[in-house]
């Protein structure tokens, strides 16, 4: 202990400003060390030297190069208009209570433009500045309760960035450069008062100067790169993986808290970071509610789960749906509704391809339904305006570094190779009616989803999620496997008692 607090001392007293990172009017500004293990310095987030199991030489984050992430900043600059400031806010730490935080998510903007994983942070881009970094001050305090973080030095060395400054500075530079664009724009939903207070920005603001830069970034994270596709092949493979140990549970352990617990804990043992959202984990009539979130009760023998899951990989989503009887058997109401929706999913799959619509692809799904929907009974002829109450959700949409990505561009956005999105037909038919609806008492409580995620590709799709099953005759036989107990290959098939 005396050793290290001997060199900590040593390592701040020859730590000096760096002063090629700032203008020589901040060059007093009092520079930081980082802590060191061998020689390797921690920045707040991985690096190719402290996590060479993760990072490749040359990479910001896993997978992604700073050539690419230089090549982002450019391409936006290109389609920005002239004397243009554009301004990235980080998102914030979210706090549980007074003194504990939430896990922290990053930005997709923010993390998409300059690769840095950590809060506080802002990011401004110009082509006459190029990437400045305003970087968070940390007190030695800070240091102590919640461990290092970038600063400056690692603006420059690591992310790339042309300028970096400590964010108390801002105050100071950020104002003219306001002042000096003749737009300025910013991520609205995540912007901060720490620049949003500034004068000049209230200015900008009530000059019509400052826009929304959202439209400009969605358009950028439309196609992913070849390294984006990786990255959303192995989320996608992760999830998969995770969901079929979870399915394959769910038939000894129906406890909806139980399978959730499950579904995260196999997405991080294969290397997930966290889940893409909270599970959706419906057991019955708990499944015909769209965004379940409570996963607390227990799945009753015959009912149908539905589970809704996604993982995050280095930043990049997941999000997979699969409905299925934990007993082994669909009954005769559950495998007519699951068959319309399997086959919807099927046929708006097969659309996914260069020149179609997420659009174009919804309405076809929505001719399907309201078809085989009346051939059941579910809503009456000329009763269509019925379908709304029970599936009021989209086809699909387009899936990234965030589950809704590109949000702001239209559905009727022509697809193209490198866009992925999701294709996630759905019937919802509460236990009582809610909507005026007026299904049959045999539909009552059933709820059911499946989704897969679809890659377009030169030639038409990908989908890569496939490995999951969702036939009706994969699934019960998934279903009734042998646990091991020794009985016969016939027996294990054979549809489980409890169903009835």
């Amino acid at each position: 202990m005396a050793t290290a607090a001997r060199f900590l001392r040593r390592t701040l007293r020859a730590s000096e400003p760096a002063s090629r990172l700032l203008p020589i009017s901040y060059r007093s500004i009092v520079g930081r060390a980082a802590y060191t293990t061998g020689g390797i310095i921690d920045i707040g987030q991985p690096t190719p030297k402290s996590h060479p199991e993760l990072l490749a030489d040359e990479e910001i984050t896993p997978g992604i190069t700073s050539e690419e992430y230089i090549s982002r900043r450019k391409r936006l600059l290109d389609v920005l208009p002239e004397k243009s400031l554009a301004i990235i806010a980080s998102a914030d730490q979210q706090m549980m209570t007074d003194v504990v935080p939430y896990s922290f998510r990053q930005n997709g903007d923010y993390l998409y433009i300059t690769g840095c994983t950590q809060p506080g942070g802002v990011a401004v881009l110009s082509k006459e500045t190029g990437l400045c970094m305003f970087m968070p001050d940390k007190h030695k305090e800070d240091v102590l309760w919640e461990g290092q973080t970038a600063g400056v030095e690692a603006a420059v060395d690591f992310f790339k960035a042309d300028k970096a400054f400590p964010l108390s500075e801002m105050k100071k530079i950020l104002p003219e450069m306001i002042e000096q664009s003749k737009v300025v724009y910013h991520n609205a939903k995540a912007s901060t008062s720490s620049y949003r207070n500034f004068d000049a920005f209230r200015r900008a603001s009530l000059n019509n100067k400052v826009k929304d830069l959202t439209r400009y970034t969605d358009e950028l994270r439309w196609i992913k790169s070849k390294s984006e596709i990786k990255l959303m092949r192995e989320s996608a493979s992760i999830v998969s993986q995770s969901l079929l140990q979870t399915m394959l549970l769910s038939r000894t352990h129906r406890e909806e808290s139980q399978l959730a617990a499950k579904i995260e804990y196999e997405c991080k043992m294969r290397g997930a970071q966290r889940m893409a959202f909270h599970p959706v984990v419906g057991g019955g009539a708990n499944g015909s509610v769209i965004h379940y979130s409570r996963n607390d009760k227990k799945i009753k023998t015959g009912d149908l789960l539905l589970m809704d899951v996604g993982c995050e990989y280095h930043g990049y989503l997941s999000d997979l749906t699969r409905t299925w009887p934990p007993c082994g058997r669909f009954s005769a109401a559950q495998e007519e509704l699951y068959s319309l929706i399997l086959e919807t999913n099927k046929e708006c799959i097969k659309l996914c391809k260069p020149g179609a619509s997420i659009e174009e692809i919804h309405r076809h799904s929505v001719k399907m339904l309201i078809s085989g929907f009346q051939e059941l009974g579910v809503i009456g002829k000329g009763k269509s305006i019925q379908y709304n109450y029970l599936n009021p959700t989209a086809i699909g949409h387009s899936l990234g570094m965030d589950i809704h990505d590109s949000t702001s561009l239209s559905k009727d956005r022509l697809l193209e190779p490198g866009v992925i999105i999701t294709i996630e037909p759905g019937i919802y038919i509460p236990p009582v009616p809610i909507l005026n609806e007026d299904a049959p008492d045999r539909y009552r409580g059933i709820g059911i989803r499946i989704e897969d995620d679809v890659l377009i590709t030169e030639s038409g799709h990908e989908v890569l999620t496939a490995s999951v099953p969702k036939e009706i005759s994969h699934l019960t036989t998934l279903m009734n496997m042998d646990m091991g107990g020794g009985s016969s290959t016939a027996e294990a098939h054979e549809p489980r008692a409890a169903c009835s």
